[in-house]
Protein backbone atom coordinates (compact mmCIF):
# COMPACT_ATOMS: atom_id res chain seq x y z
CA UNK A 1 0.00 0.00 0.00
CA UNK A 2 1.09 3.53 -0.69
CA UNK A 3 0.80 4.92 2.86
CA UNK A 4 0.39 3.65 6.44
CA UNK A 5 -3.27 4.72 6.36
CA UNK A 6 -4.42 4.90 2.74
CA UNK A 7 -7.71 6.47 1.72
CA UNK A 8 -10.29 3.67 1.64
CA UNK A 9 -13.70 3.51 0.02
CA UNK A 10 -15.89 0.67 1.34
CA UNK A 11 -19.01 0.22 -0.77
CA UNK A 12 -21.83 -1.38 1.17
CA UNK A 13 -20.20 -0.09 4.32
CA UNK A 14 -23.53 0.35 6.10
CA UNK A 15 -24.57 -3.26 5.52
CA UNK A 16 -24.07 -6.30 7.72
CA UNK A 17 -20.51 -7.19 6.69
CA UNK A 18 -19.68 -3.59 5.81
CA UNK A 19 -20.25 -2.22 9.29
CA UNK A 20 -18.00 -4.87 10.80
CA UNK A 21 -15.35 -4.27 8.13
CA UNK A 22 -15.34 -0.51 8.71
CA UNK A 23 -14.90 -1.21 12.44
CA UNK A 24 -12.09 -3.68 11.65
CA UNK A 25 -10.22 -1.08 9.59
CA UNK A 26 -10.72 1.55 12.30
CA UNK A 27 -9.41 -0.80 15.00
CA UNK A 28 -6.37 -1.50 12.81
CA UNK A 29 -5.54 2.21 12.68
CA UNK A 30 -7.06 3.29 9.37
CA UNK A 31 -8.11 6.91 9.75
CA UNK A 32 -9.54 7.75 6.32
CA UNK A 33 -12.37 5.30 5.52
CA UNK A 34 -15.36 6.46 3.50
CA UNK A 35 -18.45 4.24 3.62
CA UNK A 36 -21.32 5.92 1.75
CA UNK A 37 -24.93 4.84 1.98
CA UNK A 38 -26.91 3.71 -1.05
CA UNK A 39 -29.36 6.57 -0.51
CA UNK A 40 -26.49 8.99 -1.18
CA UNK A 41 -24.81 7.10 -4.03
CA UNK A 42 -26.73 4.56 -6.11
CA UNK A 43 -23.94 2.44 -7.57
CA UNK A 44 -26.20 1.18 -10.33
CA UNK A 45 -25.88 4.68 -11.82
CA UNK A 46 -22.57 5.55 -13.42
CA UNK A 47 -23.06 9.20 -12.46
CA UNK A 48 -23.16 8.24 -8.80
CA UNK A 49 -20.08 6.06 -9.16
CA UNK A 50 -18.04 8.90 -10.66
CA UNK A 51 -19.36 11.23 -7.97
CA UNK A 52 -18.41 8.95 -5.08
CA UNK A 53 -14.93 8.49 -6.53
CA UNK A 54 -14.51 12.25 -6.88
CA UNK A 55 -15.79 12.84 -3.34
CA UNK A 56 -13.64 10.18 -1.64
CA UNK A 57 -10.54 10.06 -3.90
CA UNK A 58 -9.74 6.52 -2.74
CA UNK A 59 -6.42 4.79 -3.10
CA UNK A 60 -8.10 1.46 -2.32
CA UNK A 61 -11.70 0.31 -2.81
CA UNK A 62 -13.30 -2.66 -1.05
CA UNK A 63 -16.46 -3.53 -2.96
CA UNK A 64 -19.08 -5.12 -0.71
CA UNK A 65 -22.24 -3.47 -2.05
CA UNK A 66 -24.64 -6.13 -3.27
CA UNK A 67 -28.28 -7.09 -3.53
CA UNK A 68 -28.49 -10.29 -1.49
CA UNK A 69 -30.99 -12.62 0.14
CA UNK A 70 -31.84 -16.21 0.93
CA UNK A 71 -33.23 -18.86 -1.40
CA UNK A 72 -36.72 -17.34 -1.44
CA UNK A 73 -35.49 -13.86 -2.35
CA UNK A 74 -33.24 -15.26 -5.09
CA UNK A 75 -36.14 -17.22 -6.56
CA UNK A 76 -38.45 -14.19 -6.48
CA UNK A 77 -36.01 -11.70 -8.04
CA UNK A 78 -33.47 -13.48 -10.27
CA UNK A 79 -33.39 -10.71 -12.87
CA UNK A 80 -32.92 -7.93 -10.35
CA UNK A 81 -30.27 -9.88 -8.48
CA UNK A 82 -28.33 -10.47 -11.70
CA UNK A 83 -28.61 -6.96 -13.12
CA UNK A 84 -28.04 -4.97 -9.95
CA UNK A 85 -24.99 -6.95 -8.83
CA UNK A 86 -23.42 -7.12 -12.28
CA UNK A 87 -23.92 -3.49 -13.22
CA UNK A 88 -22.66 -2.16 -9.87
CA UNK A 89 -19.43 -4.14 -9.99
CA UNK A 90 -18.66 -3.80 -13.68
CA UNK A 91 -19.14 -0.04 -13.77
CA UNK A 92 -17.32 0.48 -10.48
CA UNK A 93 -14.25 -1.42 -11.66
CA UNK A 94 -14.08 0.49 -14.93
CA UNK A 95 -14.46 3.87 -13.29
CA UNK A 96 -11.94 2.93 -10.58
CA UNK A 97 -9.42 2.04 -13.28
CA UNK A 98 -10.02 5.32 -15.10
CA UNK A 99 -9.70 7.26 -11.85
CA UNK A 100 -6.31 5.73 -11.05
CA UNK A 101 -7.40 3.73 -8.00
CA UNK A 102 -4.45 1.61 -6.94
CA UNK A 103 -6.28 -1.48 -5.68
CA UNK A 104 -9.78 -2.93 -5.79
CA UNK A 105 -10.86 -5.72 -3.45
CA UNK A 106 -13.94 -7.51 -4.79
CA UNK A 107 -15.88 -9.64 -2.31
CA UNK A 108 -17.69 -12.34 -4.26
CA UNK A 109 -19.83 -15.22 -3.06
CA UNK A 110 -19.65 -18.95 -2.42
CA UNK A 111 -22.81 -19.13 -4.58
CA UNK A 112 -20.53 -18.82 -7.62
CA UNK A 113 -19.25 -22.37 -7.19
CA UNK A 114 -20.75 -25.16 -9.32
CA UNK A 115 -23.71 -26.96 -7.81
CA UNK A 116 -21.82 -30.25 -7.62
CA UNK A 117 -18.28 -29.01 -7.01
CA UNK A 118 -16.28 -31.60 -5.04
CA UNK A 119 -15.96 -30.63 -1.38
CA UNK A 120 -13.98 -29.02 0.01
CA UNK A 121 -14.30 -26.43 -2.77
CA UNK A 122 -10.94 -25.48 -4.21
CA UNK A 123 -10.63 -22.22 -6.14
CA UNK A 124 -9.57 -24.20 -9.21
CA UNK A 125 -13.06 -25.79 -9.31
CA UNK A 126 -14.85 -22.48 -9.79
CA UNK A 127 -15.43 -23.03 -13.52
CA UNK A 128 -16.21 -26.76 -13.46
CA UNK A 129 -19.99 -26.46 -13.73
CA UNK A 130 -23.11 -24.33 -13.39
CA UNK A 131 -24.10 -22.88 -9.97
CA UNK A 132 -27.08 -24.14 -8.00
CA UNK A 133 -30.15 -22.95 -9.91
CA UNK A 134 -31.94 -21.01 -7.16
CA UNK A 135 -29.08 -18.55 -6.77
CA UNK A 136 -27.27 -18.90 -10.11
CA UNK A 137 -28.13 -15.39 -11.42
CA UNK A 138 -26.62 -13.82 -8.30
CA UNK A 139 -23.62 -16.14 -8.24
CA UNK A 140 -22.86 -15.65 -11.94
CA UNK A 141 -23.20 -11.86 -11.73
CA UNK A 142 -20.62 -11.83 -8.95
CA UNK A 143 -18.38 -14.31 -10.80
CA UNK A 144 -18.25 -12.01 -13.82
CA UNK A 145 -16.34 -9.56 -11.64
CA UNK A 146 -13.59 -12.16 -11.31
CA UNK A 147 -13.43 -12.37 -15.10
CA UNK A 148 -13.29 -8.59 -15.31
CA UNK A 149 -10.63 -8.35 -12.60
CA UNK A 150 -8.35 -10.85 -14.31
CA UNK A 151 -8.91 -9.27 -17.72
CA UNK A 152 -8.16 -5.79 -16.40
CA UNK A 153 -5.02 -7.06 -14.68
CA UNK A 154 -3.83 -8.60 -17.97
CA UNK A 155 -4.62 -5.65 -20.25
CA UNK A 156 -4.27 -2.62 -17.98
CA UNK A 157 -2.15 -3.82 -15.06
CA UNK A 158 -5.03 -3.02 -12.71
CA UNK A 159 -4.62 -4.54 -9.25
CA UNK A 160 -7.98 -6.14 -8.49
CA UNK A 161 -8.25 -9.13 -6.15
CA UNK A 162 -11.23 -11.43 -5.62
CA UNK A 163 -12.37 -13.12 -2.39
CA UNK A 164 -14.95 -15.89 -1.91
CA UNK A 165 -16.38 -15.91 1.62
CA UNK A 166 -18.43 -18.75 3.07
CA UNK A 167 -21.93 -18.14 4.45
CA UNK A 168 -21.64 -15.28 6.95
CA UNK A 169 -23.48 -14.85 10.24
CA UNK A 170 -23.15 -12.77 13.38
CA UNK A 171 -24.43 -9.75 15.32
CA UNK A 172 -26.28 -7.13 13.24
CA UNK A 173 -27.22 -9.72 10.59
CA UNK A 174 -30.41 -9.37 8.54
CA UNK A 175 -33.21 -11.12 10.43
CA UNK A 176 -35.99 -10.20 8.03
CA UNK A 177 -38.15 -13.33 7.51
CA UNK A 178 -38.31 -12.81 3.73
CA UNK A 179 -34.74 -11.89 2.82
CA UNK A 180 -32.55 -13.41 5.56
CA UNK A 181 -30.09 -16.26 5.18
CA UNK A 182 -30.25 -19.55 7.02
CA UNK A 183 -28.72 -18.76 10.44
CA UNK A 184 -30.66 -15.55 11.15
CA UNK A 185 -33.81 -17.10 9.68
CA UNK A 186 -33.56 -20.08 12.04
CA UNK A 187 -32.77 -17.88 15.04
CA UNK A 188 -35.90 -15.86 14.36
CA UNK A 189 -38.04 -18.96 13.82
CA UNK A 190 -37.05 -20.54 17.13
CA UNK A 191 -37.23 -17.29 19.08
CA UNK A 192 -40.72 -16.55 17.82
CA UNK A 193 -41.82 -20.12 18.52
CA UNK A 194 -40.74 -19.70 22.15
CA UNK A 195 -42.56 -16.38 22.52
CA UNK A 196 -45.72 -17.85 20.99
CA UNK A 197 -45.54 -21.05 23.08
CA UNK A 198 -45.42 -23.14 19.91
CA UNK A 199 -44.37 -26.75 20.20
CA UNK A 200 -43.21 -27.25 16.61
CA UNK A 201 -41.01 -25.37 14.13
CA UNK A 202 -41.14 -26.16 10.42
CA UNK A 203 -37.91 -25.55 8.50
CA UNK A 204 -37.33 -25.37 4.76
CA UNK A 205 -36.06 -28.37 2.81
CA UNK A 206 -34.85 -31.70 4.08
CA UNK A 207 -32.11 -30.54 6.43
CA UNK A 208 -29.53 -32.72 4.68
CA UNK A 209 -27.52 -30.08 2.73
CA UNK A 210 -24.34 -28.85 4.36
CA UNK A 211 -22.93 -25.37 4.76
CA UNK A 212 -19.82 -23.69 6.06
CA UNK A 213 -20.41 -20.68 8.29
CA UNK A 214 -17.94 -17.85 8.86
CA UNK A 215 -18.42 -15.44 11.76
CA UNK A 216 -18.64 -11.89 10.46
CA UNK A 217 -15.71 -10.50 12.47
CA UNK A 218 -13.50 -13.28 11.10
CA UNK A 219 -14.64 -12.36 7.58
CA UNK A 220 -13.84 -8.70 8.22
CA UNK A 221 -10.36 -9.57 9.46
CA UNK A 222 -9.76 -11.79 6.44
CA UNK A 223 -10.75 -9.00 4.06
CA UNK A 224 -8.46 -6.54 5.84
CA UNK A 225 -5.54 -8.95 5.68
CA UNK A 226 -6.13 -9.56 1.98
CA UNK A 227 -6.33 -5.82 1.39
CA UNK A 228 -2.97 -5.37 3.08
CA UNK A 229 -1.08 -8.45 1.95
CA UNK A 230 -2.53 -10.01 -1.22
CA UNK A 231 -2.05 -8.77 -4.77
CA UNK A 232 -2.59 -11.95 -6.79
CA UNK A 233 -4.85 -12.71 -9.75
CA UNK A 234 -6.23 -15.96 -8.33
CA UNK A 235 -9.47 -15.97 -6.31
CA UNK A 236 -9.19 -16.84 -2.62
CA UNK A 237 -11.67 -18.61 -0.35
CA UNK A 238 -12.43 -17.22 3.11
CA UNK A 239 -13.97 -19.79 5.40
CA UNK A 240 -13.90 -21.53 8.76
CA UNK A 241 -13.02 -24.97 7.43
CA UNK A 242 -15.99 -26.61 9.21
CA UNK A 243 -18.87 -28.25 7.34
CA UNK A 244 -22.20 -28.71 9.12
CA UNK A 245 -25.61 -29.91 7.94
CA UNK A 246 -28.63 -27.61 8.00
CA UNK A 247 -30.30 -30.12 10.33
CA UNK A 248 -27.39 -29.93 12.75
CA UNK A 249 -27.22 -26.12 12.67
CA UNK A 250 -30.97 -25.96 13.35
CA UNK A 251 -30.59 -28.26 16.34
CA UNK A 252 -27.62 -26.23 17.63
CA UNK A 253 -29.58 -22.98 17.39
CA UNK A 254 -32.64 -24.54 19.04
CA UNK A 255 -30.52 -25.76 21.95
CA UNK A 256 -28.72 -22.44 22.47
CA UNK A 257 -31.93 -20.40 22.23
CA UNK A 258 -33.83 -22.77 24.50
CA UNK A 259 -36.43 -24.26 22.15
CA UNK A 260 -37.37 -27.73 23.32
CA UNK A 261 -40.13 -28.57 20.86
CA UNK A 262 -40.25 -30.59 17.66
CA UNK A 263 -38.31 -29.62 14.51
CA UNK A 264 -39.87 -30.81 11.25
CA UNK A 265 -38.82 -30.32 7.63
CA UNK A 266 -40.88 -29.18 4.65
CA UNK A 267 -39.35 -31.13 1.75
CA UNK A 268 -41.52 -29.22 -0.75
CA UNK A 269 -39.25 -26.22 -0.15
CA UNK A 270 -35.89 -26.07 -1.98
CA UNK A 271 -32.71 -27.26 -0.32
CA UNK A 272 -30.33 -25.18 -2.39
CA UNK A 273 -26.80 -26.43 -3.07
CA UNK A 274 -26.21 -29.96 -1.70
CA UNK A 275 -22.86 -29.15 -0.07
CA UNK A 276 -20.77 -26.09 0.73
CA UNK A 277 -17.36 -26.56 2.24
CA UNK A 278 -14.28 -24.52 1.35
CA UNK A 279 -10.62 -25.36 1.09
CA UNK A 280 -9.14 -22.41 3.00
CA UNK A 281 -5.45 -23.22 2.59
CA UNK A 282 -4.77 -20.52 -0.01
CA UNK A 283 -5.91 -17.73 2.33
CA UNK A 284 -3.65 -18.99 5.11
CA UNK A 285 -0.66 -19.29 2.79
CA UNK A 286 -1.22 -16.06 0.86
CA UNK A 287 -2.04 -13.64 3.67
CA UNK A 288 -2.09 -15.51 6.95
CA UNK A 289 -5.83 -15.79 7.49
CA UNK A 290 -7.40 -18.47 9.65
CA UNK A 291 -10.84 -18.20 11.28
CA UNK A 292 -10.79 -17.83 15.07
CA UNK A 293 -14.42 -17.93 16.24
CA UNK A 294 -15.86 -21.45 16.81
CA UNK A 295 -19.39 -21.98 15.50
CA UNK A 296 -20.85 -22.57 18.95
CA UNK A 297 -19.37 -19.30 20.24
CA UNK A 298 -20.48 -17.36 17.17
CA UNK A 299 -24.04 -18.65 17.46
CA UNK A 300 -24.21 -17.63 21.12
CA UNK A 301 -22.97 -14.12 20.28
CA UNK A 302 -25.47 -13.83 17.41
CA UNK A 303 -28.41 -15.06 19.49
CA UNK A 304 -27.49 -12.76 22.37
CA UNK A 305 -27.47 -9.79 19.98
CA UNK A 306 -30.78 -10.82 18.44
CA UNK A 307 -32.47 -11.21 21.81
CA UNK A 308 -31.13 -7.86 22.99
CA UNK A 309 -31.87 -5.72 19.94
CA UNK A 310 -34.29 -7.45 17.56
CA UNK A 311 -36.63 -9.89 19.25
CA UNK A 312 -39.27 -7.27 20.06
CA UNK A 313 -38.62 -4.80 17.23
CA UNK A 314 -38.39 -4.44 13.46
CA UNK A 315 -34.96 -5.93 12.61
CA UNK A 316 -34.40 -3.40 9.86
CA UNK A 317 -34.41 -0.60 12.43
CA UNK A 318 -31.58 -2.00 14.55
CA UNK A 319 -28.20 -0.41 13.73
CA UNK A 320 -26.40 -1.42 16.92
CA UNK A 321 -23.11 -3.28 16.69
CA UNK A 322 -21.74 -5.24 19.64
CA UNK A 323 -19.38 -3.32 21.89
Amino acid sequence: MTSPSPRLLVTGGSGFLGRHLVAEFANAGYSDVFSPRSQEYDLRRIEDITRVLADSRPEIIVHLAAVVGGIGANQAHPGSFFYDNAVMGIQLMEQARLAGVEKLVVVGTVCSYPKFAPAPFREESLWDGYPEETNAPYGLAKKMLLVQAQAYREEFGFNAIYLLPANLYGPADNFDPVTSHVVPALIRKFSEAIHRDEERVVCWGTGTPTREFLFVTDAARGIRLATERYDGADPVNLGSGREVSIKDIAEMIAQVIGFGGEITWDASRPDGQPRRHLDTSRAETAFGFRADVPLEVGLRKTIDWYERYVADADPRSQPVLPS
